[in-house]
């Protein structure tokens, strides 16, 4: 068991597949969120806790916690529990002392990560340089480079394209065909047909409140969908389908956040071989 603690910007599926692997390799893992997570496959998104106050992925718990009550958060560490907070801003870091902060936002830009943070600072994906930015950048781009550590440098930039299955890649992703609010009809799990209804986008500001129906791209399982209520905007990325239908994994880790997740272990392991930071003693900050 290690004493260090990390804290990860954003409980999305690959920031969910790192907090895994640090958890189950012995690290307590505080995640930070917004007060609306747009997670798409929420089933494996430790984000969901924020909704549901409670949620679990692959046998970790993750359960919704306040950054105004740090000895709670603590003690959800403490019992191996994955605490989710509302915290942008990362509030948290002046109330805890905190070995290693990790940008899992995956925002494509450097909006508010410097080396400063905490001993040892790591981002996954472009938008990032090492060591200016943050100490290490783990590479997020599928291919021969997935997962690779960059201790100078940057990461490729982002392709656009969603990864194939069975021959599918970004015809298997939903993406919201104009502003207004989410409802959905089905739900993470179902089997559907091309054309089949999948959920609603009612824009109330629109024509009296109009709506379209949001429909299956292709045959398959739906693997991702954004969270009932959620405002989306022309565009957004709001769900996906498994053509693999009843075979999708829609409750399991992806390879892609295995292997990213294993170059994040690498990569703290190393720096703190490295550094030897001091923190980690589990501590509130008076």
């Amino acid at each position: 068991m290690f004493s260090e603690i990390a804290v990860i910007k954003s409980g999305g599926d690959l920031g969910s597949a790192v907090a895994h692997r640090l958890v189950q390799s012995g690290f307590s893992v505080i995640i930070t969120e917004r007060a609306e997570p747009l997670s798409i496959r929420r089933k494996v998104s430790f984000s969901e806790a924020v909704y549901q106050q409670e949620t679990v992925v692959e046998g970790v718990t993750a359960r919704k916690a306040s950054k105004e009550d740090p000895e709670g958060v603590l003690q959800l560490c403490s019992n191996g529990i994955i605490p989710v907070l509302v915290d942008e801003k990362l509030d948290i870091l002046s109330k805890i002392s905190v070995d290693i902060v990790i940008d899992a936002t995956l925002r494509k830009k450097n909006v508010d990560m410097h080396r400063e943070l905490a001993p040892i600072t790591i981002a996954l994906g472009p938008g990032f340089t090492a060591p200016e930015d943050v100490d290490a950048v783990i590479e997020t781009n599928r291919g021969h480079q997935l997962g690779r550590i960059y201790y100078w440098g940057n990461a490729m930039e982002d392709t656009g394209v969603p990864g194939v299955i069975d021959g599918f890649s970004r015809k298997r992703v939903i993406y919201s065909q104009q502003d207004g609010c989410f409802y959905g009809i089905k739900k993470i799990g179902d089997v559907v047909k091309k054309g089949d209804p999948i959920g609603e986008i009612h824009d109330p500001g629109k024509n009296h409140g109009s709506k379209i129906f949001v429909r299956a791209p292709i045959d398959g399982m739906i693997r991702g969908l954004i969270p009932e209520g959620c405002s989306v905007s022309k565009g957004m990325k709001i769900g996906d389908v498994d053509p693999r239908g009843k075979m999708a994994h829609y409750d399991l880790i992806s390879d892609k956040g295995r292997t990213i997740s294993g170059g994040v272990l690498e990569a703290v392991l190393h720096l703190m071989n490295q550094k030897k930071p001091g923190g980690g003693k589990c501590i509130v900050k008076k």
